[in-house]
């Protein structure tokens, strides 16, 4: 079914007037920025902007779910490349990588903690509408292939938890420090990655199929803060 002209016509104006905020919040801050100065960059009115998106906080929270979006496709689109678990997860990582440290990501992951001190429910709202979407989309991703019989150590759920935070720690880093403490982009990821490929069982030695072969992993290879995270029962989730 074809989207009528005037829903057609609202949704380059909402992409418009997204566009001109994140731009103007990456330049100048949340708190300098007004809505009328966005509608002046981006085109339309201010009746539209109350429309779409109710107010200034509805509007920094359509800009940081276009950034999750962007990483939940990311996923979507390495997966469908078709590679072997662990180059996938190495082509994830430096995509995720690049994606999250991205200089306006960070930008705005300062303005989202800022927003996040003064204001509570503006950050319960963050994290339950946006900030586990990209590791719920890597949850899948492991879930799709603990099922077609990949053998993994590990829930889905603990192991996106895992491999997030192979970047999301510099993200907060350089967010907080302002760029003052440098990543040592790829040295350091390819390290990670390959760390944490071997604690789950996921590295190229490690692929096996289910059904085709006894499957178990040298206990040896694993760091004992992961077996003994094992041995722990965790709920979904953070």
């Amino acid at each position: 079914m074809e989207s009528s002209p005037e829903t057609l016509r609202l949704d380059r104006r909402r992409a418009a007037i997204v566009c001109a905020a994140r731009n103007l919040f990456v330049d100048q801050g949340y708190e300098r920025t007004t809505l009328a100065e966005t509608v002046a960059r981006a085109g339309g009115s201010l009746a539209t902007v109350y429309k779409l998106f109710r107010n200034k906080d509805g509007l920094l929270e359509a800009v940081i779910l276009e950034t999750v979006a962007s990483g939940e496709a990311l996923v979507r689109d390495v997966e469908a490349s078709g590679l072997p678990p662990a180059e996938t997860l190495r082509r994830l990582a430096e995509g995720l990588y690049r994606h999250f440290l991205a200089p306006d990501v960070i930008a705005l992951v300062r303005i989202v903690i800022a927003r996040s001190i003064s204001e509570p429910q503006f950050a319960r709202q963050f994290f339950e509408r946006t900030a586990n979407r990209t590791r719920d989309a890597v949850a899948a991703l492991f879930a799709r292939w603990q099922a077609s019989g990949t053998a993994m150590n590990g829930s889905p759920t603990f192991l996106a938890e895992m491999f997030m935070g192979i970047f999301v720690s510099d993200l907060q880093t350089q967010a907080i420090s302002h760029a003052a403490a440098s990543s040592q982009l790829p040295e350091r990821l390819h390290e990670r990655t390959d760390f944490f490929m071997t604690a789950a069982g996921l590295s190229a030695a490690c692929e096996r199929r289910l059904g085709n072969s006894e499957w178990a992993p040298d206990p040896s290879v694993l760091p004992g803060w992961f077996t003994e995270a094992m041995a722990v029962p965790r709920e979904e989730g953070f």
